[in-house]
């Protein structure tokens, strides 16, 4: 077994919506970070993606957290929590408790945890005073219950300004696509000590244009309205990705679109 094995666990951030290939799969920065971390290294890593869009915090714990666990991880990526922003009623302590199970069950596993806040999609959304005040509120929170755990690894995209602009979104304004999953990556793999492609951070290329205000509603907000009244999400009937260990090795990805 490598030496190196990176566990993933969320929802359709960590699974890699947005950032779609032409056979229409998602990949995504914690892909990408995989990619990243083996040629950083020089050597294979053994990768594992059990994120399923559409789920809330405490799913994605009750649901993830133990399989990937099972696995044996050396590390574990959580992010979560985007999706109860989206709905009234959250209560900010709640998730933060959240993050704190995750780092305590790797503490105890002895697997380093890698937590996240997401990119900031709020200037794009309906809302969005709402969206980033909850934002703002979760990422200090997590990080004030936290700040005195040894051995966690942070990687907070939620504070960086330059995510915030549309050329790294998705046209439905609330995943990041190639760009933005792109920088993240560079993010994270720079938070557990390997040098990432330099370019990750802006990498090049045009985005698809953003629709204007009645045809995003039409297309991206309606359907989102429906789910919720019919107690829909968009990952019912999903499985994991990669819910057992893949081999990456070096040179394996490529690092633009």
């Amino acid at each position: 077994m490598t030496s190196v094995r990176y566990a993933a666990i969320g929802d359709s951030f960590t699974e890699g919506v947005g950032d779609e290939g032409p056979d229409g799969v998602p990949r995504g920065w914690a892909d990408l970070t995989a990619q990243g971390w083996a040629a950083g290294i020089g050597e294979p890593i053994s990768y594992a993606n059990l994120a399923i869009r559409g789920r809330l915090a405490w799913p994605v714990v009750e649901e993830q957290l133990e399989p990937a666990l099972a696995l044996r991880p050396t590390h574990l990526s959580f992010n979560a929590a985007g999706n109860d922003m989206l709905r009234p009623g959250v209560k900010v302590e709640h998730l933060v408790d959240a993050f704190v199970r995750v780092a305590q069950r790797c503490e105890q596993e002895g697997v380093v945890p890698i937590l996240l806040a997401g990119a900031d999609p709020s200037a794009g959304l309906p809302l969005s005073r709402l969206i980033r005040s909850r934002g703002d509120a979760l990422t200090a929170a997590v990080q004030s219950r936290l700040r005195r755990s040894s051995g966690v690894v942070w990687a907070i995209n939620w504070t960086d300004a330059t995510l915030r602009d549309p050329s790294f979104w998705s046209p439905d304004r609330l995943h990041m696509n190639y760009r933005g999953h792109h920088r993240v990556a560079a993010r994270v793999l720079t938070a557990v000590g390997v040098e990432p492609d330099a370019t990750w951070w802006d990498i090049p290329g045009e985005h698809e244009p953003h629709l204007g205000t009645r045809a995003y509603y039409r297309a991206h907000v309606g359907p989102w309205v429906k789910r919720r009244v019919t107690r829909r999400s968009s990952g019912d009937g999903r499985a994991a990705k990669f819910a057992d260990w893949q081999t990456i090795e070096p040179g394996s990805g490529e690092a633009s679109a």
